[in-house]
């Protein structure tokens, strides 16, 4: 398991991607690399535009890869799909599409966690 705290900034999206794709090679996990970044990208970018407070990114190497922002914000996130002529909307329909089981739970401080898992197969 690894962690991060990063700003509440878009800015920070970029750090973030690149500091889960570094973190997976390390791991052995390249065929990863490309759908994770993609999860982390919207799950810190949501946690920007909806969350409050720091952000924490957690990548957690198991039975599965499980991805997981929180930030302090109570409002936990919706799945809808977007209409062809909406700019946003899409971030949590991706991550549902790229990972085997997705989820939201409150944290004890009032905040959230998003979270997606990706399998492994073999690899442990």
């Amino acid at each position: 398991m690894i962690s991060w705290d990063l700003p509440n900034d878009p800015a920070t999206v970029r750090s973030a991607r690149s500091l889960t794709a570094h973190q997976l090679t390390q791991w052995g996990l390249d065929r990863l690399v490309t759908s994770t970044v993609l999860i982390v990208s919207e799950l810190v970018t949501n946690a920007i535009r909806h969350g409050t407070g720091p952000i924490r990114l957690r990548l957690i190497r198991h039975r599965a890869l499980s991805c997981e922002v929180s930030d302090t914000g109570k409002g936990l996130p919706h799945l809808r799909h977007a209409r062809t002529t909406d700019e946003n909307g899409r971030g949590l329909f991706i991550v549902n599409r790229l990972s085997h089981r997705q989820g939201t739970r409150s944290t004890p401080d009032g905040g959230k966690i998003v979270w997606a898992e990706q399998e492994l197969t073999s690899e442990i």
